[in-house]
């Protein structure tokens, strides 16, 4: 529903109703309150035709008349919720219009009591079996297909809502402040000190051995021209090849070295150097002045933004790519990622109770830390309404059942007129 404003104070009678349910409503409205009236009017007739009659109808008269006396004061007690019974002010009647604001007040504390307990909440959410209905309902694959679906075109609209220049601006405005604050030689120290501590720098090394191994077997004429290209001009040619093929032969054959041998000088020197860099790194001062020169000349290039901007430029195109194709392997991967949760949360009873428990106590967080703002909503709303149309729209949601009242009240009136009647006889 869509509310507008009068002035500053929004009133009820501006609220857009569904037409259909209201004039529903208001039908069986009016056709609940013509029984009613309908019976008041029947015990009416009934009372008239026996008054001053003896005998059976003389249980009949005063079951009429005690009828006519319930009929008469349920209809006030109803009445008297919205309005005024037969326009008189008569006191403690138009309830809902004059005490709208204490029955909000009411209906918060009765919603914040009643409903927003933890007990109550964390029972209703352990009870509801999330985990488990998730994953019997990932099960169907065009659920799951769905779920990818909707992801993916998420993503792609996020992706194309980032421009160019908002990618300069993180740059610019927040990456590189916060990297000109931090002290890079302390995290660069930590960091080649773990390294060098677990080892994982022979990966590396070795790979790189590998390699240069390779290109020198499979390219000594690049290897000969490299170094042809800085023999003296007065060399002999013949002496120059002899001499870079030697040179060849001898760097292939000390790269072979450092590479089959895990304890080769080469290598010790290189964690001996690395070593004393991660020391000073973190305990020198000339070092790490210079590190962080270092870090500020980069961040000062100009290169740092544009180099940003095609690396974004590069990943978004290439996610776009895939995230759109409906069989790429973004999604697919998703897809499959999705099934195989669906699966453990089906299987694994162990998970689902976890998660159960992570969403009674995400839930519980919520409403004791926002409850109170949540029910305020009850009193602030209905403290905007307007009192009168406010009743209105009360009765035409309620006022059906209301009448029932009217009508019970009619029907036990006369069945307890009737045995008044008898009590007097007998006692008479």
């Amino acid at each position: 529903m869509a509310a507008t404003t009068t002035g500053s104070t929004p009133s009820l009678s501006l609220i857009t109703p569904d037409p259909g349910a209201d004039e529903a409503r208001r039908r069986g409205l009016r056709r609940m309150r013509t029984v009613a009236v309908g019976l008041l009017l029947l015990a009416a007739c009934v009372y008239v035709a026996t008054l001053g009659r003896d005998g059976f109808w003389g249980f009949v008269n005063a079951g009429a008349e005690a009828s006519m006396v319930g009929a008469i004061a349920d209809w006030f007690a109803v009445t008297a919720l919205f309005k005024h019974p037969l326009g008189l002010p008569v006191p403690h009647t138009a309830l809902v219009p004059k005490r709208k604001d204490e029955l909000g007040k009411g209906l918060e504390e009765f919603v914040g009591e009643n409903f927003l307990q933890e007990e109550v909440v964390r029972d209703r959410v352990r009870a509801a079996r999330i985990s488990a209905r998730m994953g019997g309902w990932l099960a169907d694959p065009a659920n799951a297909r769905r779920v990818v679906d909707e992801a993916s075109d998420v993503a792609a609209i996020a992706l194309g809502k980032v421009r160019d220049e908002h990618v300069a601006d993180l740059v610019t405005q927040a990456l590189v402040p916060r990297f000109r604050e931090e002290p890079i030689a302390p995290l660069l120290g930590s960091t080649l000190m773990e390294v060098l501590r677990d080892d994982l720098h022979h990966g590396l090394v070795d790979l790189a051995l590998d390699e240069m191994h390779r290109w020198l077997l499979e390219n000594p004429e690049t290897f000969s021209q490299v170094l042809e290209e800085r023999a003296p001009w007065w060399a002999p040619p013949r002496l120059n090849e002899a001499v870079t093929s030697r040179l060849h032969v001898q760097a292939l054959a000390w790269v072979e070295d450092i590479r089959d041998d895990p304890r080769h000088r080469a290598r010790e020197a290189l964690d001996s150097m690395l070593g004393q860099l991660a020391h000073d790194l973190l305990n020198d001062q000339p070092t790490r002045d210079r590190a962080e020169a270092l870090k500020n000349r980069l961040l000062d290039h100009p290169q740092v933004v544009t180099t940003a901007i095609s690396l974004w430029k590069a990943m978004r195109a290439a996610l776009l790519t895939s995230i759109r194709d409906r069989e790429g392997a973004v999604r697919q991967r998703l897809l499959a990622e999705l099934n195989a949760f669906s699966q453990r949360l089906r299987e694994d009873a162990a998970l689902r109770d976890r998660l159960d428990r992570a969403a009674a106590d995400l839930t519980v967080f919520v409403v004791e830390r926002y409850g109170a703002e949540v029910t305020t909503v009850i009193t602030s709303t209905i403290e905007r309404w307007d009192g009168k149309e406010a009743a209105r729209r009360i009765e035409l949601h309620v006022g059906r059942d209301l009448q029932f009242i009217r009508i019970n009240g009619t029907i036990v009136g006369g069945l307890v007129g009737v045995l008044i009647h008898a009590v007097t006889l007998l006692t008479g």
